[in-house]
């Protein structure tokens, strides 16, 4: 018997914060009101670099959610990932700590930890000296450090890991969260993503790779999935997390039950470092075991959420991964991007956009790709432009790819406590 008859899971918490609000209610309304997180750069000086807007979380204050000296000491990061992680929690009626914390996992995506504290501490290094290196130096930039703050907080004593990804790392961990309850390592998993990376560093190395937008002028409009006029992404911020329950646990303390994970898959591209696979192989694969393990044919999927960038060698290669799985199907499938007005949040997007799938299924809606005007010949689907799309949603599809050819994908259901 197949695992995944044996053991169901699904999700019964959900937390966000990101450039769209301050709690994953008020990210998806500003999702469907097509309100841009996108703006210009506050968080240092970007006049020399090219690149002058970011999707920031603005007004956050991390007080809300923790000490002011601890949040003094750990990553931006960090922070989100505190915050997402005590709304999930509370969202999915659980106590601080966790009641049975042995039988609970940690498992949380990130692209590249606290990159603000390395830089921070190294001009300290260099202009004041070894003595001015704060001791809380080394565990503010450590990329495992969000996963760290979530087990602490929830008592989560079981399995812990992060997953570094690049652009995928949110969506493989809550994949490998589904695998770790499939196995009966846990019967709870605290799972998501976490980016605090609006940093000249950064933006400066989007930038110099060609893969930012410079559209500087309208940062409502810069980031553009699937439009010919696409001129590269935007770097956003902020954490998803869930809630991963085996269904007959959450069944037992009556929870309340947003969908079912029911289908997950990762692949390599195995092709090259920033290149996606001109032939899509990479995505073909893990878009087609992802519906393998959900026990769906392509046909059963409703709607897709893109990985959708808004770079030329992305969104062109998605759009070729899709017309090879679906076939003539795909030409009738919905898909859109949420990064027209969130932007890409790196090792979070997959979290965040794991959330807005659920909340589409939930309520009947397709947010659209709201940037998107002018056609590409090579992107030639639905990407559902203009305004949210009423449609009855049973499975989405989830997609995300990382640089370095890595892919991951899920397949979210509507619970239907009768399924098998």
């Amino acid at each position: 018997m197949n695992i995944r008859d044996t053991q169901r899971v699904v999700v019964t918490g959900i937390g966000a914060i990101s450039p769209l609000g301050h709690t994953a209610q008020t990210s998806w309304e500003g999702l469907l009101a097509g309100r841009s997180g996108i703006g210009p750069i506050t968080h240092f000086d970007c006049s020399q670099i090219p690149v002058k807007i970011a999707g920031e979380v603005k007004d956050f204050d991390p007080g809300q959610y923790m000490s002011v000296k601890e949040a003094r000491r750990i990553s931006r990061g960090s922070q989100f990932a505190i915050t997402a992680l005590r709304m999930a929690l509370e969202d999915a009626g659980l106590p601080e700590p966790l009641p049975d914390g042995e039988r609970a996992a940690t498992i949380i995506g990130t692209g590249a930890g606290g990159l603000e504290v390395v830089d921070r501490e190294l001009i300290n290094l260099r202009s004041k000296g070894y003595n001015q290196i704060s001791p809380f130096a080394l565990t503010g930039f450590l990329p495992n450090m969000p996963a760290y703050h979530v087990s602490l907080i929830a008592g989560a004593k079981g399995p812990i890991s992060t997953i570094v990804t690049a652009c995928a790392s949110g969506t493989q961990a809550i994949g490998e969260g589904l695998e770790i309850i499939r196995h009966g390592r846990a019967d709870l998993v605290l799972a998501g993503g976490v980016e605090g990376l609006i940093h000249e560093t950064s933006i400066a190395s989007f930038a110099r790779a060609g893969a930012a937008s410079t559209r500087n002028d309208n940062p409502a409009q810069a980031c553009r999935p699937f439009d010919a006029q696409r001129d590269g992404t935007v770097i956003s911020e902020g954490a998803g997390m869930l809630v991963l329950e085996r269904l007959d646990h959450a069944l037992q303390r009556k929870a309340r039950i947003y969908a079912e994970l029911s289908g997950y898959a990762s692949s390599s591209d195995a092709f090259h470092i920033a290149r996606p696979d001109p032939e899509a192989g990479g995505a073909v694969r893990a878009i087609s075991w992802a519906l393998q393990d959900a026990g769906l044919q392509p046909e059963q999927i409703d709607y897709i959420n893109a990985h959708g960038t808004a770079t030329q060698l992305n969104d062109s290669s998605e759009t070729l991964a899709i017309k090879k799985v679906f076939g003539d199907y795909a030409y009738q499938l919905p898909i859109s991007s949420n990064k027209s007005v969130l932007g890409h949040a790196l090792g979070a997007a997959g979290a965040i956009e794991a959330i807005f799938s659920i909340f589409s299924m939930r309520e009947g809606i397709i947010p659209p790709t709201w940037t998107y005007e002018y056609p590409d010949p090579e992107c030639d689907l639905d990407y559902v432009p203009d305004r949210p799309r009423h449609a009855h949603l049973n499975t989405v599809l989830s997609n995300s790819f990382g640089m370095g050819g890595q892919n991951a994908c899920l397949v979210l259901s509507k619970f239907d406590q009768m399924v098998k």
